[in-house]
């Protein structure tokens, strides 16, 4: 097991204004808008698109922050990072200054899980308090990362990969063109996770939930099992149908049916009512995942 990162190289920009990275937290909609907010992180290449509408199924009391990262969206002129450290630690300084770093829980699907805990871990060093919760889906826990090198694929063979993966979906007009505008970024997001290196730190002291998919050769179960080690509190793990790109599927309504059900015990800690969305869900056309 690695217990040593790799030492980052420069930034691959300056830190970005504080503002870019939670672009639906509008002055209307801040950070105190809600008793909790549940800050979401994207998988490699995704965008906050795949969040949209989880604000609706969650509940009155939550309050979802989708993260949007460099080179995506409107923030596509900017340099993606490719190194999990000054990433992790912009995104907690930006939580720190719109207010994001009490009364919230994180979710990061894949990418996103491995970024998330890294951000906890982060505000916790910086005398911040933890997450209340601590959602991780579609990933092996952190010290298991490191063993591949899909950054290093040509073209035609990430395709493949993204492909036979589910990114995208069972919607066959979404042609090579559409996926080869985003391999840049992809790359850039696969470096951060092939290069990162887990550095020893005593547990986080929320309880977590993971996720894990039946027909998910990334993400298989033993390997997401192995995030029990990574809470002192409790962790429970959810296996659901699809495969790595699960929550874009079928499997969606199961997952968010789970979350808000952890989600409704934390407001009800807080003195809110309890979620009251219905269980089922929209199929909207929906932009394709593409990415691991």
């Amino acid at each position: 097991m690695p217990i040593t990162e790799r030492p980052p190289g420069p930034d691959p920009a300056p830190p970005p204004p504080v503002a870019g990275w939670f672009p639906g937290l509008t002055p209307a909609s801040g950070a105190d808008s809600k008793p909790l907010r549940l800050i979401c992180f994207p998988y490699a290449g995704g965008t906050p698109s795949v969040y949209r509408g989880w604000d609706d199924r969650l509940g009155t009391g939550i309050q979802v922050v989708p993260v949007l990262l460099p080179g995506r969206g409107l923030r596509l002129r900017e340099r993606a990072y490719t190194a999990m450290r000054p990433l992790a630690r912009d995104i907690a300084e930006a939580m720190v200054e719109r207010g994001l770093a009490r009364d919230y829980a994180v979710f990061g699907h894949s990418m996103g899980a491995l970024l998330a805990y890294e951000v906890a871990c982060e505000l916790r060093e910086r005398g911040h308090g933890e997450p209340r919760h601590l959602f991780v889906s579609g990933s092996r826990a952190p010290h298991l990362y490191g063993d591949r090198d899909d950054r290093t694929l040509s073209d035609a063979d990430l395709r493949r990969l993204v492909r036979s993966l589910g990114g995208l979906g069972d919607d066959h007009t979404v042609g090579s063109a559409y996926l080869d505008r985003r391999l840049p970024v992809l790359r850039a997001d696969l470096t951060v996770c092939e290069e990162y290196r887990w550095i020893p730190r005593p547990p986080l002291g929320c309880p977590m939930t993971a996720f894990s998919a039946t027909r998910d050769p990334i993400a298989q179960g033993p390997a997401v099992d192995a995030w029990r080690s990574y809470s002192s509190s409790s962790l429970l793990h959810h296996r659901l149908e699809g495969d790595h790109f699960f929550l874009n599927g079928p499997s969606r309504l199961s997952l968010l049916r789970e979350i808000r059900s952890e989600l409704a015990r934390l407001t009800d800690e807080l003195g809110e009512p309890a979620p009251d969305a219905p269980d089922r869900l929209p199929t909207p056309k929906r932009e394709p995942s593409w990415t691991c």
